[in-house]
């Protein structure tokens, strides 16, 4: 399937669910009458509803979600809560739809979705359907990319407090603490292939190529194209960090300090414990960071493509025509 292959849902009343994280909702009450309203006059059942849990937050529900008859699956929330129902979604005929909410939102961003809610709700009921890749790693399944080195380290030091308050900025505040930090002796294999040896101070295995702030790390990363990209940073002093960043943000094919590869299974090996990361959210370090591809797995809720006059709609589109779903008095 191409990265711009569209399909339509053949039921236009499918059963849903809420997947909600409470921590990132002001006013869920509000939120839960402004779905329901909406589903309903688009003559959808009613939805049921589940609530995320500093235990459990995500997985658990969208598992009993599907296991309840949802065909859609609404998951509001940052991109914890998004990856955590991503692998209970991953390989099921139920699809996800994103309502965006907390400060990261990657795949969102990363597939140019809205962050409006009335959009969010348009795209899900216009039916548009789209298949993605997911990485898996120690069983869990990302959807934007996993790390480990400086790029786990910058989310561990950045509070919730800080993302609250400032943004995505405040990422670029808990990176600079590290910047300097002692690089990680790594062994990295893709598709089993020779080993390479590298000083890196960050390795990232990416389904797309978006970071937080809208920079495009990867430029050639597609979610559906069958493999990871690989990206092995090697800066050693803060010079090498700004021409690396200045690269980046030009959108240069070559950058200096980073290196690019591509495959479906990737193992890298550290000398060390190392912080790792899944879309954004840390998981327990360890010394290896062992991803796979899981080609075609998720079924995304996305806009139709605007070149079908009969199906178009382009998420500012949605967000004008989401007036009409969500009650706004």
């Amino acid at each position: 399937m191409t990265a711009t292959t569209t399909l339509r849902r053949t039921n236009r009343a499918p059963k849903s669910a809420v997947v909600v994280n409470p921590a990132k909702i002001q006013d869920v009450a509000a939120l839960r009458a402004t779905v329901d309203g909406a589903l309903s006059r688009a003559g959808w059942p009613a939805p049921q509803w589940f609530e995320t849990t500093p235990d459990d937050p995500g997985r658990g529900q969208a598992r009993a979600a599907i296991e309840s008859g949802a065909e859609v699956v609404f998951v509001c929330g940052g991109d914890g809560t998004v990856m955590s129902a991503v692998s209970a979604l991953a390989g099921t005929d139920a699809s996800l739809a994103i309502l965006p909410a907390g400060t990261g939102n990657l795949l969102a961003a990363n597939l140019g979705l809205s962050t409006d809610l009335a959009a969010g709700l348009e795209v899900a009921v216009e039916g548009g359907l789209r298949r993605l890749d997911v990485g898996v790693v120690d069983g869990q399944h990302f959807a934007v990319m996993a790390g480990m080195g400086f790029d786990a380290h910058m989310l561990d030091a950045t509070s919730e407090r800080a993302k609250a308050r400032i943004g995505w900025p405040a990422y670029v505040i808990g990176g600079a603490r590290h910047l300097l930090d002692r690089p990680m002796r790594v062994t990295v294999r893709i598709d089993g292939g020779a080993s390479m040896r590298r000083a890196a101070r960050t390795v990232l295995i990416a389904n797309v190529g978006r970071l937080q702030g809208g920079v495009r790390l990867l430029l050639n990363a597609a979610p559906d194209d069958g493999v990871l990209d690989i990206a092995i940073l090697t800066p050693r002093t803060l010079r090498n960090w700004l021409s690396l960043a200045w690269a980046v943000l030009r959108r240069k094919e070559r950058v200096p300090s980073m290196e690019v590869f591509r495959g479906a299974k990737v193992e890298v090996i550290s000398d060390r414990p190392q912080p790792r990361q899944l879309d954004g959210d840390p998981i327990e370090a360890d010394r290896q960071l062992l991803a796979e591809i899981r080609p075609d797995a998720l079924w995304l809720c996305v806009p139709q493509p605007a070149d079908d006059p009969d199906l178009a709609i382009d998420a500012d589109a949605a967000a004008h025509r989401g007036s009409r779903l969500v009650d706004r008095d």
